[in-house]
């Protein structure tokens, strides 16, 4: 241990059983060289001995490292005689009252069994629900129908306006893409084996009946359905829903039915749109890749398409819209009113309904799969 002056931490003991402590037990002079060690070395060399006192009253100036120091010495245990100076005494009470720190268990590990127990409980309380909010809506359709003067037609055109007009846009230019790309790739496969008018075949099967409802359900699930989701989310969280309820004002009718009818009503109409845009991406690579001119196209487009083929896409895409409009009003409502949960739960509404729109599209082919052939 280096020489001693005012400013290093000494421990001396004066006879048998006193320990007097001198000095600066800061952590500026506890750090310089050799200190620490010294002075474990020494409250080592003190360990197990019955009888100490400690005698601190000479320490010029302490803080909680110098403290906590000392306090594990003692076994984190005050030493029955002890001398400490008035304006120390609060650094021990404070350690004493702490008492000994641990950590925390770790959680016992899931058995297999248990975890497909409380998925499949997460499951089948998400599918009772769901099912709650499709009868509350059947019964708020109803109502409608019996007193139509009081429907919320306001909210219905608002929201059309919203998730349809506004999402024109963004389906028309994926929508041009994913035809330009399709009738690319199809064109390079048909050219090698000499099936260029097949192509209008391939394109209006491919996006009238698959990928133009799928294509528009996807961007309205990401696009209004998270947007729908983020508003009930935000109503929880500012309390007007609660607001609501006390006003008598019911949010299946006011909130949830004007929403699904909109989605309803506008995603036939996207899907139309959709399908023409993507058709004329397809006519436009058509043109650069095999030459073959728009006219040829149209004309040969009701022959490779049938009437049922429309349809089925048509209906797709009111299907596709009202499980969208649930799901993000189901997730919505379920926000709890904070801002993770918000976050959470706009995330989970967007996977979701595009899950859902890709299994009933999936249940689409399986029905329909002998028709429109």
């Amino acid at each position: 241990m280096p020489n001693p002056d005012s400013s290093t931490p000494v421990l001396d003991l004066t006879d048998s059983n006193l320990i007097a402590a001198r000095g600066n037990w800061q952590v500026r002079a506890l750090t310089q060289p050799g200190v620490i060690k010294a002075l474990e070395a020494r409250l080592k060399s003190l360990a197990g001995r019955d009888g100490l006192r400690w005698d601190l009253s000479q320490i010029d100036s302490l803080d909680h490292i110098g403290g906590q120091l000392l306090w594990n010495a003692w076994g984190k245990a005050r030493p029955p005689q002890l001398i400490v100076a008035p304006q120390h005494r609060d650094f021990f009470q404070r350690l004493d009252a702490a008492g000994a720190l641990s950590l925390p268990p770790k959680p016992p590990r899931q058995r297999l069994f248990n975890r497909i127990y409380d998925i499949s409980n997460t499951m089948l309380g998400h599918v009772s629900g769901f099912i709650t909010l499709l009868g509350q809506l059947v019964l708020d359709f109803l109502r409608m129908l019996k007193v139509p003067h009081r429907a919320p037609w306001k909210e219905i055109s608002a929201n059309i306006y919203h998730v349809g007009y506004q999402a024109l846009g963004i389906t028309a230019l994926v929508g041009f893409l994913i035809g330009v790309v399709l009738s690319f790739l199809s064109a390079q496969q048909l050219h090698t084996f000499g099936g260029d008018i097949y192509l209008v075949n391939i394109l209006g099967m491919s996006i009238i009946r698959e990928l133009g409802p799928l294509l528009a359900a996807i961007l309205v699930a990401g696009r209004s359905g998270s947007a729908i989701t983020a508003q009930l989310g935000v109503m929880r969280v500012t309390e007007e829903l609660d607001a609501m309820l006390v006003m008598g004002l019911p949010h299946g009718f006011r909130l949830i039915l004007p929403r699904v009818l909109a989605l309803l009503l506008a995603m036939p109409l996207l899907v139309i749109w959709t399908d023409a845009i993507a058709l004329i991406g397809g006519m436009v690579a058509a043109q650069l890749q095999l030459g073959l001119s728009p006219t040829y196209f149209l004309q040969q487009l009701p022959n490779a398409v049938l009437l049922p083929n429309y349809l089925i896409g048509l209906g797709k895409g009111a299907v596709f819209g009202g499980l969208i409009a649930m799901v993000a009003c189901y997730f919505g409502l379920r926000i709890e009113p904070n801002t993770e949960s918000l976050g959470h739960g706009t995330t989970t509404s967007v996977v979701s309904a595009i899950t859902i729109v890709i299994v009933a599209d999936a249940v689409f082919a399986i029905i329909f799969s002998g028709v429109g052939f």
